[in-house]
């Protein structure tokens, strides 16, 4: 078993750990952005999914509606 020594507080920053520490941030915020991206991705696929979808049903609704008018 490893024994620390004495001449080292168990609480001070070390910098071996400092760099895992950045190393860990890095990641994460590399690991975000491309997660944040996807579901931003998604959102954005799926709203423009609901808009072509209502331009689509008004188009539909105005044709309907035309046809309606023109057989009186």
């Amino acid at each position: 078993m490893l024994n620390p020594r004495p001449d080292r507080s168990p609480a001070r920053v070390r910098p071996h750990h400092a760099l895992a520490v950045v190393a860990t941030t890095v990641v994460a915020v590399i690991v975000a952005y491309v997660a944040l991206g996807f579901l931003a991705g998604v959102v954005f696929a799926l709203v423009k999914t609901v808009v072509v979808v209502a331009v689509i049903a008004f188009a539909v609704y105005l044709v309907a509606r035309w046809a309606g008018h023109s057989r009186r």
